[in-house]
C-alpha cells in the first residue's frame, strides 16, 4: 500500500511538473481556408480534363447498357402475346439480369468515380499539406487549423504514450 502511494505521489509530481512546464510554453495558432488554397494550386485543369474524360467512358458504357435495356424491354412488350412461355420467361428474365447488372454498374460507377477523383487530388492536396506544414515549422506554429471545417492541420509531433501505458497495465 506504501509503495502505491508513493508511486502515486511521484506521478502526481511528474504531472505538476509538466504542466508548469507547458505552462511556459505559449502556442502559436494559425489558419487557413484549405478549401481556397486548394483551389489555387497548379494542375486543377489537368485534374478536372482526366476526371471529365474518364467520367465520359462510364457515361458511355452506362448508355450502351441503357439503350440495351430498353431494346429488349421494348422488343418484349411488343411480342410478349406471340412468344411461347418458355421463350418469354427467357427474355423476362434477359431484362431482369440486365437491369441489375444496370444498378450494379451504377453503385460501382459511382465508386470508380470517386476513388478516380481522390486519385487524381491525392498529389495536389499532399503538396499543399507539405506547404502548410512547412510554414508552420518555419514559423513556429503549434497548430494550424482549417477555417472552413475547423480541422486541424498541423501539430507538433509528440510521442504516443500508449504502448507504455498497455504495457504498464500489462494490457
Amino acid at each position: 500500500m506504501r509503495n502505491v502511494v508513493k508511486i502515486f505521489v511521484v506521478v502526481a509530481l511528474v504531472v505538476a511538473g509538466s504542466f508548469h512546464a507547458n505552462a511556459q510554453t505559449k502556442a502559436k495558432f494559425g489558419h487557413l481556408n484549405f478549401a481556397e488554397l486548394y483551389s489555387m494550386m497548379p494542375g486543377q485543369d489537368t485534374v478536372k480534363t482526366q476526371y471529365e474524360s474518364y467520367a465520359r467512358d462510364i457515361q458511355t458504357q452506362f448508355t450502351a447498357m441503357q439503350t440495351e435495356y430498353e431494346s429488349k424491354l421494348t422488343d418484349y412488350q411488343s411480342n410478349a402475346a406471340t412468344m411461347s412461355d418458355i421463350i418469354r420467361e427467357t427474355k423476362e428474365k434477359e431484362i431482369i439480369d440486365l437491369q441489375t447488372r444496370i444498378e450494379n454498374f451504377q453503385y460501382s460507377a459511382q465508386e470508380k468515380l470517386a476513388n478516380k477523383e481522390a486519385q487524381l487530388t491525392a498529389p495536389i492536396i499532399e503538396k499543399a499539406k507539405e506547404a502548410v506544414e512547412a510554414v508552420a515549422k518555419e514559423n513556429g506554429y503549434t497548430y494550424i487549423l482549417n477555417s472552413t471545417e475547423g480541422l486541424l492541420l498541423y501539430a507538433e509531433p509528440s510521442q504516443d504514450i500508449m504502448p507504455l501505458v498497455k504495457k504498464k497495465l500489462g494490457l
